[in-house]
């Protein structure tokens, strides 16, 4: 697995680690082809589903010298929930969950961006899922940084979040003979993000 370097060989011929970009402040927007948000929830007390969310938008503006004058702001599809079972993602647009129809979009705006680590932000922020907005807190962290092949100034972001879905009007359940519920009332959403400066 990987290369291997004969002892003679001209470093310059193999591929090697990017090193991080000194400076990326500016303005980014997300780069869908290159970013998961994903989901995770129990099912049936014994397992775990996961799905993404297939269709958002995001930018944020990134000032690595003062990281409390970044923001970020994202805009999710709820309609574009895959779990890759058919029924079980009908059932999540219905009414009794994200009801997509009333409520296209799940948005997530920054309110205070926090350097806690060399490459940790705690990135505050409100997040409205089905009209209701409640203050969330996300640590992410950055994996890198570089410019790609085309020229494009290019930074990752991998973060989580547990929430619980009946803090934003998600009750929908159902009881276990066993006891328990069907669907957990928490919920962990992941982010890995790729951005590309804009500006």
């Amino acid at each position: 697995m990987g290369k291997h370097r004969a002892p003679d060989a001209d470093p310059t011929d193999f591929d090697e680690a990017t090193s991080a970009l000194v400076d990326v402040t500016g303005e980014y927007a997300v780069d869908a082809a290159h970013t998961r948000i994903g989901i995770r929830a129990r099912h049936a007390m014994v397992t775990t589903v996961r799905g993404s969310f297939t269709d958002f938008a995001g930018t944020a503006y990134l000032d690595a010298q003062h990281p409390p004058s970044s923001s970020v702001t994202l805009r999710i599809a709820t309609a574009s929930i895959d779990t890759g079972q058919g029924d079980r993602d009908a059932h999540l647009r219905s009414a009794d969950f994200l009801d997509v129809e009333t409520f296209p979009e799940i948005v997530f705006t920054s309110t205070r961006v926090e350097q806690v680590d060399e490459d940790v932000y705690t990135v505050t922020g409100d997040l409205t899922i089905r009209d209701t907005t409640r203050p969330v807190a996300v640590d992410f962290t950055l994996t890198g940084s570089a410019k790609d092949p085309f020229g494009n100034t290019r930074v990752g972001f991998e973060g989580a979040l547990a929430i619980r879905r009946s803090d934003w009007g998600l009750t929908w359940n159902t009881p276990l003979d066993t006891g328990g519920v069907l669907v957990s009332d928490r919920i962990q959403i992941e982010f890995d993000v790729s951005a590309v400066r804009t500006t």
